[in-house]
Formats: structure tokens, C-alpha cells, sequence
């Protein structure tokens, strides 16, 4: 790589946007692609990048892909990164996480930060590599080190949740503070839910809120429900079912689990809405087909009680089965209540006092009390 040609490349890029403003992406673009094709590195990454995001030119991930390997071929660390992100995604070729952490690697011994992160994140997630909580933490905190917010916020997140480092509330607010200094989404979200629970520091609601909104208007969809909560419960907020229901559907639509299940409860409570079973159904099934528990629990309550649909002890026995098996208290009491009167599956006292039991444990009231009947019953 030759490195004078690179620096003079960046200033003349830099100085036509100045001079230029009007035509500055025309002229951008022509200056750009004839460096790339003369086999400039830096040009071939900001030619793949415009391809990638569609700037200047049409959006095509395949000339994207083409760039950014001429420039990574180079040793160009950006594109190196790039390209890793595209293998990671399945942008424009076929998905390969070995391929992403094989150049993540080129760049991040290079030193560059964003490819530490997303090391960090294929160890912590298990892509392409065995997961290693103590390697991801390592690669986080590497590039935190470089004011990276989003490792910050991953970083944070470690601490809170102790993964690959004991648990430490102080810690997780110091990264996710830096994070949010820089105006981090994610950072904003899980300050506010460490506000909102008193992780560390004084629960606040009114803080939570404030961070929520700050990540909400960034399009957060954690943080867009985490608002409709506080509304569904008047929490730092006086209490909307309305504005609850606002929240939920504008992080529902954008494919959020928690989301839709608490616009499928609002249709069938009616709160903040019009109650309505056929649009309940809908979000339930939505949700359902992400497998979230609490959705799988509502629906199976549906099939359970004939709401919109034909009664179905079968299909709620299933329902209920597979969030039981996620550990959602609620379906594990009403799985019991299935095996107790042999509701859609073959009665089964032990099998009924077995859910009861591990619903029990979790606090719930229903299940300790049905434990309590079955016992008055002679049954257990």
C-alpha cells in the first residue's frame, strides 16, 4: 500500500467537498472510481462503501463486495472490517462467519476498533467460533479502550450480566455512561433498564424514561417497548393505555417479539384500543412465530377458551407445552391444569403436580394454590 498516495487521495477527497459542495458527490464519485480502478486501496474502500449504502451511485452489494476484496487484498483494514460485515450478514455473498472472523482478525491486529467489536461479538454469540465470554470480553474491552461506543455498551452489558467477568452493576454503568455520552442506542436502552430496576444505582424512573426516549427516537425497538411499558404501568409516567398501545405497535411492526405480544394483550383487554380477538390472534401468532413464550401462553389460552378461533384443547396442550418448556411460569401452571382434567392430553395427576410444582417455584399464586387443591384432594 502506498501510503503518500492514500494521504494525498484523503485530501483531495476532503478538499473537493469543501470547494465544491454542489457537485461535490458527482465529482466524488468520477475521482473516487478512477483512483479505485488505478488500484488505490483507500478508493476502493470508499467506492465499495458508496455501493454499499447507495451513495452517489445505485445500491448494489455485489459491486460493494467487489471493492472492498480489492482493497482488503491490500491489507486496507476498513474494508477488511466491510467485508467481514457482509460475510457476517450475507450481504452480496453467500453467509460465512468463518470468512467474517478470518478478516475481522486481518483488521483488528491492525488496530482497528469496529473489527475488535465484532469479534468480540461473533465470541460472544458463538459465530463461527466456539463461544468464549472471557475472549469476547477481551476484544471488547480492546476496543472500548479506543472510545468505541458500541463495544462500551457491549462491554456494559458484560458487567451487568456477569458474562465473562464476575457481575458488576458499578462497572456497567461506567461503559454504558460512556456509551451514552456518545449517544449509543443500545447504551441508552440498558442505562434506562438499570434506572428503571435500580441496578447499581437508585431506581429513577423518571431517568429510565428519559434514556428510553433518547434510544426510542433513535428507532431502538428494546427501548420503544421498555416506553410502552412504563406507560402500560404508569411507571415515571402517568399511566396510557393509549400511549402504551402507540409504543407496542410501532415496535411491532418493525418485527419485535415483546412487542407484539403486549399489543395482542391491549386487543384483548381492549385497553387503549378498540378489544378486538381476530387482530389479538394476529399479533399473538407473530410473536408465536418467534417463539415467545408469553405469546405462546396467550394463544394457547385462545384454543384454550374458543376466543376467535374453535375451541382447541389439543393445540392449546401445545402451545402451552412449548412455552412451559421455556420456563414461563403461567403456561407451566396451565399445562398442569390440562394434565389435571385431561384436557387435550391423557389425564395425569403426577404430571399435573410435576408443572404445578415448577410453576410454583417461580412464585406463581394460581399454581401454589392448585398444589394446595390437589393435596386436599388426596392426589399428591
Amino acid at each position: 500500500m502506498d501510503i503518500r498516495a492514500n494521504i494525498f487521495y484523503k485530501i483531495i477527497v476532503y478538499i473537493i467537498a469543501i470547494i465544491s459542495p454542489k457537485f461535490s458527490t458527482y465529482i466524488q464519485v468520477k475521482y473516487i472510481s478512477k483512483l479505485a480502478h488505478q488500484g488505490n486501496s483507500d478508493a476502493q474502500h470508499d467506492f465499495g462503501l458508496m455501493h454499499l449504502n447507495g451513495e452517489g451511485v445505485p445500491q448494489n452489494y455485489l459491486k460493494a463486495f467487489k471493492w472492498f476484496k480489492k482493497a482488503a487484498i491490500q491489507n486496507n483494514f476498513l474494508a477488511q472490517t466491510h467485508l467481514g460485515v457482509m460475510y457476517q450478514n450475507g450481504q452480496g455473498i453467500t453467509q460465512n462467519f468463518e470468512k467474517a472472523l478470518e478478516l475481522f482478525n486481518k483488521a483488528a491486529i491492525q488496530g482497528d476498533s469496529n473489527a475488535q467489536n465484532n469479534l468480540g461479538w461473533m465470541y460472544q454469540n458463538g459465530q463461527g467460533v466456539i463461544q468464549d465470554y472471557e475472549k469476547a470480553f477481551e476484544w471488547y474491552s480492546r476496543a472500548a479502550t479506543q472510545n468505541n461506543a458500541i463495544a462500551q455498551a457491549n462491554l456494559g452489558s458484560m458487567y451487568q450480566n456477569g458474562e465473562g467477568v464476575i457481575q458488576d452493576y458499578v462497572k456497567a454503568l461506567e461503559f454504558y455512561n460512556k456509551s451514552v455520552e456518545q449517544g449509543n442506542a443500545c447504551a441508552q436502552n440498558n442505562l434506562g433498564v438499570m434506572y428503571q430496576h435500580g441496578q447499581g444505582i437508585a431506581q429513577d424512573y423518571e431517568k429510565a424514561y428519559k434514556l428510553f426516549s433518547k434510544a426510542a427516537a433513535q428507532d431502538f425497538l428494546a427501548a420503544q417497548h421498555s416506553m410502552g411499558l412504563m406507560y402500560h404501568y404508569g411507571h415515571g409516567v402517568n399511566q396510557s393505555y393509549k400511549k402504551a398501545f402507540n409504543c407496542y405497535n410501532r415496535a411491532a411492526l418493525q418485527g419485535d417479539a415483546n412487542s407484539q405480544n403486549n399489543l395482542g394483550v391491549l386487543y384483548v383487554t381492549g385497553q387503549g384500543v378498540a378489544q378486538n380477538d381476530s387482530q389479538a390472534f394476529e399479533w399473538f401468532s407473530k410473536a408465536v412465530a418467534q417463539e415467545h413464550a408469553g405469546a405462546q401462553d396467550n394463544l394457547g389460552l385462545m384454543y384454550y377458551k374458543g376466543l376467535y378461533v374453535t375451541q382447541s384443547y389439543e393445540k392449546a396442550f401445545e402451545l402451552f407445552n412449548r412455552a412451559a418448556a421455556q420456563g414461563e411460569a403461567d403456561a407451566q401452571n396451565n399445562l398442569g391444569v390440562l394434565y389435571e382434567n385431561g384436557q387435550g392430553v391423557t389425564q395425569n395427576h403426577q404430571k399435573a403436580f410435576e408443572w404445578f410444582s415448577k410453576s410454583a417455584a417461580q412464585g406463581h399464586a394460581e399454581a401454589k394454590n392448585n398444589l394446595a387443591e390437589m393435596a386436599e384432594k388426596g392426589l399428591i
